[in-house]
């Protein structure tokens, strides 16, 4: 075992973090398996992270190409920064943090409401904060990195590439950090996919009633094989609770406060840092 790599408990579970460098467009994902194989056993969960894998197809989109129209503009700083930054954040309870952010848009944040509305129009541009599963934390300069393309087919890929170099059967789970919401036994989402039974693709109305009910915890959006969606979500959870205590790195503000930054965040900077984009869950018994 990597002498990096340590072992984490959580009474049900044992936490065993793939700690890598920072994987750049085109790269392959080779680099999570290698590190996997030897690790792995029956019955692991493979939690990896939407990010990594987007960037790894390339899937950025630099949001300087982008010209705000006068709707993106009214959703960056009548509607984001000050109905929802000094308004409905308070009334709905929203993380006081959130609301600090948006009370602080940058002028970008123009650009950034244009690329959401052209790429996936107005439910996921009225949402103030993290739309349509978009990134803005783990990449470099003014590029956003997108959902991954055929997540599921990506999941399933590495688990039998796992299976086939280890012999161990793995379910390759892949997890974006926006929420999942809950009423009674129905779950659903903002994010434009997520596994059954998670009612996707809803947008601000996802944000907006999962203020009022129960918030599940991450999304997860692809599943190699068929799982139990409380379970599916607790691992994604304990996941995401590690990535929050060993990483501190939520949202670009954080990114940019670890590297010590006030301007852009180069492909260099990120390359300085440790990354975890997948971590092997096992039950302990």
């Amino acid at each position: 075992m990597n002498p990096k790599q340590k072992l984490t408990n959580n009474k049900e579970y044992i936490l065993l973090p793939i700690e890598t460098n920072y994987i750049k467009p085109n790269d392959s994902l080779d680099i999570i398996l290698n590190k996997s194989i030897d690790l792995v056993e029956d019955h692991d969960y493979l939690v990896i992270a939407e990010t990594p894998i987007a960037i790894s197809q390339g899937r950025l989109v630099d949001e300087s190409d982008y010209t705000p129209s006068i709707q993106a503009k009214f959703l960056a700083f009548v509607w984001s920064k000050y109905i929802w930054g000094y308004i409905l954040g308070p009334i709905l309870k929203i993380k006081k943090r959130t609301m600090i952010n948006l009370r602080k848009l940058p002028s970008e944040a123009a650009q950034h409401k244009e690329v959401v509305l052209q790429l996936y129009g107005w439910k996921h541009g009225l949402k103030p904060a993290s739309e349509a599963g978009i990134d803005l934390s783990n990449v470099p300069g003014t590029f956003v990195s997108l959902l991954p393309k055929n997540p599921d087919k990506i999941a399933k890929n590495i688990s039998k590439t796992l299976k086939e170099l280890s012999g161990k059967d793995v379910n390759v789970l892949i997890v974006d950090s926006d929420a999942t919401y809950k009423i009674k036994n129905k779950y659903f989402t903002g994010v434009p996919i997520a596994i059954p039974p998670i009612k996707a693709n809803m947008g601000i109305w996802a944000y907006i009633l999962g203020q009022i009910f129960s918030n599940c915890g991450p999304t997860i959006i692809a599943s190699s094989s068929s799982i139990d969606i409380r379970e599916g979500l607790k691992i994604a959870n304990i996941c995401e609770e590690y990535q929050k205590l060993n990483s501190n790195i939520e949202t670009v503000h954080d990114m940019k406060k670890k590297l010590d930054k006030d301007d852009v965040v180069s492909v260099e900077d990120l390359d300085s840092i440790v990354h975890t984009p997948a971590i092997i869950v096992r039950k302990t018994c």
